[in-house]
């Protein structure tokens, strides 16, 4: 479902912690990070499609978190030709999303990357809002800074400083802290969790 300009409608979730931390998914099988995201289906509005994408990506239900805000507009990126199928060049141009600010309210032992047959992640881990966009795939940067940034106000004023890293003006920090898992060696900012999801199978980007 596309409109008129070649943009899939989709929504992205931002899920806190108790301590304002984001969760980070890494996607199966590569090292990009992302945030929880995917498409809304026809008939669905927005929120029905979080609630859904919610579940399918990371576990949670409804009662496990709290809606605390969401973006005003939606929010573009165009994904570069090369992650396009061939059939779908030429008229699909990329994703527009409303985003959403969560809080869990649940424990970290609901969430759960295997709650279907097809998930998107094989490791999480709990980061700082302002975390660096360097392990996220270039072209949902922007995107990125552009959620967060406008979803910043709705944190508590302690944490609610903008010291937003953008990844073409500041290298990954020198002092990350390798961690094993079962696919080779992470690199964690201090403070960070892992989760390993043994599941190994592919799946195409969102």
């Amino acid at each position: 479902m596309l409109d008129r300009d070649g943009f899939r409608p989709n929504v992205g979730i931002i899920l806190l912690n108790q301590k304002n931390q984001v969760f980070w998914g890494k996607r199966i099988r590569t090292h990009s990070w992302q945030f929880p995201q995917g498409g809304i289906d026809r008939g669905e509005t927005p929120e029905q499609a979080m609630y859904r994408e919610l579940h399918e990506e990371v576990g949670l239900r409804p009662e496990h978190v709290d809606i605390v805000a969401r973006t005003r507009d939606w929010l573009r990126y165009e994904v570069p030709d090369r992650y396009i199928r061939r059939d779908a060049r030429g008229h699909y141009k990329g994703q527009k999303q409303i985003w959403y600010l969560l809080r869990l309210v649940g424990g970290d032992w609901n969430l759960n990357l295997r709650a279907t047959n097809h998930p998107e992640f094989d490791a999480w881990r709990w980061n700082d809002y302002w975390v660096p966009l360097d392990v996220v795939v270039e072209f949902k940067r922007g995107v990125y800074e552009m959620a967060l940034s406008e979803l910043a106000r709705y944190l508590p004023r302690s944490d609610s400083r903008n010291r937003f890293l953008r990844a073409n003006t500041r290298g990954r920090p020198s002092h990350l802290d390798p961690i094993h898992h079962s696919a080779g060696v992470m690199e964690l900012p201090p403070g960070a969790s892992f989760d390993p999801d043994p599941q190994q199978a592919s799946q195409p980007p969102n």
